[in-house]
C-alpha cells in the first residue's frame, strides 16, 4: 500500500484548488467546403491556369467535368456513386486520377501529364495547387487537336488509309503486349450471359418505351448462340486471348497524329477492360460504321488479323457487334435520368437504332 504524508496530500490538493479555470472558449463556425458547382466556376475563367490562355471550354459528363484552355485539358470528377463506380470521397478521386494516368500512358504516353490538386485557401476559396489542404484532383492532359480525331476526321473526310493502319498497328502491339488474364473457359461464356441479361432488363424498362419484341428477339438470338456454339466463345479463354484492354475504343477517343494516340480508356473498373481485343476491335467497327464508315472499322480488324494470325469465325465477330451495340443502347438510355437533360428524344431514338443494328447483325448467324 503506498502512503502518502498529510504534507503531500495538503500540497497536492492546494495546488489544484489553484488551477484558475478556463473560460469556456466560443466554438469556431465550421468551413464549408467549397462543392461541385464553386469548383466548376473556379475552373472556367482562364486568368486562374498557369500557362497563359485565351479561352477555357467547359465539357460536362455523366462522371466528370472537362476543361479545355489553348493548350492543355483538365479532368475534374464529380462526387458521384453508382453501382459500378464510387467517386463519393476524395480519396476515391485522387485514386482514380492516378489510375487514369497510369492506364492511359499505355496508348498515349505523352498526352497524360499528372495530377493537379485543388486546394482551399484560408477564407474557403478554391485556390490553384495552393498550400493548403487538397479538396480536389484534377487529371491534366495536353491539348489534343480536335479536328484529327478519328470521329470528325470521318465527319471531314480527312482519314487516309496510312492513319488508319497506323492505328491499327498501335493496338496490335498494344494487345501483343497484355498478359492474358487466368479465366476459366465457362466464366467467359457466363460473363457474357450476366452483361446479356443486366442490359435486357435495363432497356425493357417501360420508361423508356423502347421495341419490346425487338430486344426479346435479340437476346433470345444472343442467348441460342451463346448456348448452340458455346465453342465460339470457350476457345477465345482458352487460348489466352482475353486480357486487360481499353474498354472504351470509340472513334472520339482516337486521334490521328503523326504518330496515334488513343484516350479515356475505361479507368473506374477494371472488370469493363477485361475483353478479348477481337470484341474491343468489333466495337470500334460497328461505331465506325455508325457514322458512316465501316471501311475504317474493316481495316483496322483486317490489320490485326494479319498481324497476329488471330481469325476468329465470322459468327463471333457479328455476336460481339451486336452485344457491343446493346451496350451502347444501355449506356443511351442512362442520360434519360439526368434531369439536366432536355433532349430526351435524341437518347431514345439513339438507343432504338443501337437495337435495330443489333438486331440486323445477330439475325445474320442465329
Amino acid at each position: 500500500m503506498t502512503i502518502f504524508s498529510a504534507t503531500c496530500l495538503t500540497t497536492t490538493l492546494h495546488e489544484c484548488l489553484m488551477v484558475p479555470l478556463k473560460k469556456a472558449q466560443p466554438a469556431r463556425p465550421t468551413m464549408s467546403l467549397p462543392g461541385i458547382e464553386e469548383k466548376v466556376e473556379y475552373l472556367s475563367k482562364p486568368e486562374i491556369y498557369p500557362i497563359p490562355t485565351k479561352h477555357v471550354e467547359s465539357k460536362e459528363t455523366h462522371m466528370s467535368w472537362v476543361f479545355l484552355t489553348d493548350t492543355h485539358a483538365y479532368k475534374l470528377k464529380k462526387p458521384v456513386r453508382y453501382d459500378f463506380l464510387d467517386f463519393s470521397t476524395l480519396e476515391a478521386r485522387r485514386q482514380d486520377c492516378e489510375e487514369e494516368i497510369r492506364l492511359n500512358r499505355r496508348l498515349a504516353p505523352d498526352v497524360y501529364l499528372g495530377t493537379v490538386p485543388l486546394t482551399i485557401g484560408p477564407q474557403g476559396e478554391v485556390r490553384w495547387a495552393g498550400k493548403g489542404e487538397p479538396i480536389d484532383w484534377l487529371v491534366r492532359m495536353r491539348r489534343l487537336p480536335g479536328d484529327r480525331m478519328l470521329d470528325r476526321a470521318i465527319a471531314d473526310q480527312t482519314v487516309s488509309a496510312t492513319d488508319v493502319r497506323k492505328v491499327g498497328l498501335l493496338l496490335v502491339r498494344f494487345y501483343k503486349q497484355a498478359l492474358p488474364i487466368e479465366i476459366a473457359i465457362s466464366e467467359y461464356r457466363r460473363r457474357l450471359i450476366k452483361d446479356i441479361r443486366t442490359y435486357q432488363q435495363e432497356l425493357a424498362k417501360s420508361e423508356y418505351a423502347l421495341p419490346g419484341d425487338l430486344l426479346k428477339s435479340i437476346v433470345r438470338a444472343q442467348l441460342k448462340l451463346l448456348a448452340e456454339k458455346p465453342g465460339l466463345f470457350d476457345s477465345r479463354a482458352q487460348a489466352g486471348k482475353i486480357i486487360e484492354a481499353h474498354g472504351d475504343l470509340r472513334p472520339e477517343h482516337i486521334c490521328l497524329e503523326s504518330e496515334p494516340v488513343i484516350i479515356d480508356c475505361l479507368e473506374f473498373n477494371r472488370d469493363f477492360r477485361i475483353l478479348d481485343p477481337v470484341s474491343e476491335l468489333a466495337f470500334l467497327s460497328l461505331e465506325c460504321e455508325r457514322l458512316g464508315a465501316a471501311d475504317i472499322g474493316d481495316l483496322i480488324l483486317q490489320t490485326y488479323f494479319d498481324e497476329t494470325g488471330d481469325r476468329p469465325p465470322e459468327p463471333l465477330l457479328v455476336f460481339y457487334k451486336s452485344y457491343h451495340a446493346c451496350l451502347r443502347a444501355k449506356i443511351a438510355v442512362w442520360h434519360l435520368k439526368d434531369n439536366a437533360v432536355l433532349d430526351t428524344a435524341k437518347w431514345t431514338n439513339r438507343a432504338t437504332h443501337y437495337l435495330q443494328l443489333a438486331a440486323c447483325l445477330i439475325t445474320t448467324v442465329s
